[in-house]
């Protein structure tokens, strides 16, 4: 058995990246040569992933447009011979994408939170097991077999109601974090005794953070019905999968591992890290941009 589908939630509005993400969905910011959505949608083909939800919103539509195969402007470049067409012909011609808008609850003016987002890809996962994946992250995995095919793995051998992607943080960051609690510390594969929400460093030893990857059951959505509003007034996906695990349903954690790294743009300081990051990789220019970081650091410590 095998994992083809993917739910990829990008509703949310991008505040913390304002003014950046005033017209732009922070979703299409360029990390490298490619929006953080595309670097995303290859980590799932990578894994398997053939059928592709995005639980979008309003201002939203570029990210149809980018993966759309007959746009104006590939049909331009196509008429006029063009050698940038090769540049937008991507690996993914096997995938078959589709778009939801996410609810917006009676009372609200915005989406309601992650709970909802994934409640929104109910019709489409339909009674098979599917990957969650939130377009604003994806994970860099230098070597070896990637993240996401492992949790699915480890999902399928373990029959998982829920398995989850997880990554170390330090103390000072945990609190915006949602931190997974394993049975067996240190353990690169472990069912989960708890996830808590944001917590304190004395709370919990752990400092297992969750790295917005996930393969759910379709059980998860009995449990995103019961949810009550958190005092925020969102309906989180942490509060189902602790219901889950307090249900006795059996929920892991697979970790990432030494190579492997979460590239995130929530914060615009988390967002020129990750474009740093590519662009020193860049089969190109990478050589050349560590060259010009060394005179950039060099002639502001002199």
């Amino acid at each position: 058995m095998s994992i083809r589908k993917a739910i990829v939630p990008v509703a949310g509005l991008g505040t913390r990246l304002l003014p950046t993400t005033k017209a732009v969905p922070k979703e299409m910011l360029p990390v490298g040569r490619l929006p953080v959505i595309h670097h995303t949608v290859a980590e799932l083909h990578a894994a398997g992933i053939r059928q592709i939800l995005f639980v979008t919103g309003a201002g939203k539509g570029a990210i149809e447009e980018h993966f759309d195969r007959d746009s104006a402007l590939v049909r331009r470049l196509a008429a006029a011979g063009s050698s940038m067409l090769e540049a937008c012909r991507f690996e993914f011609a096997e995938l078959e994408f589709a778009s939801i808008q996410q609810p917006i609850r009676p009372g609200y003016n915005k989406p309601a939170g992650t709970g909802d987002a994934v409640a929104a890809g109910r019709d489409f996962a339909g009674d098979e097991p599917f990957v969650v994946a939130f377009g604003d992250s994806f994970i860099n995995t230098e070597a070896g077999q990637p993240l996401l095919a492992r949790m699915v793995a480890s999902h399928l051998a373990h029959t998982a109601a829920c398995t989850i992607g997880a990554y170390e943080v330090p103390d000072e960051l945990m609190h915006h974090y949602g931190i997974l609690v394993p049975e067996t510390a240190g353990a690169a594969d472990s069912r989960l005794i708890g996830v808590l929400e944001k917590p304190r460093p004395d709370q919990t030893p752990s400092r297992l953070a969750i790295s917005a990857r996930y393969v759910f059951s379709p059980d998860i959505f009995a449990q995103i019905d019961r949810l009550s509003p958190a005092p925020s007034g969102e309906y989180y996906l942490t509060d189902a999968i602790s219901a889950l695990i307090a249900a006795g349903a059996p929920v892991r954690a697979v970790r990432l591992g030494p190579r492997e790294k979460r590239c995130d743009i929530g914060n615009h300081l988390a967002y020129f890290e990750a474009f740093v990051d590519s662009a020193l990789d860049d089969p190109e220019h990478g050589t050349q941009m560590r060259a010009y970081l060394r005179e950039k650091l060099a002639a502001d410590l002199s």
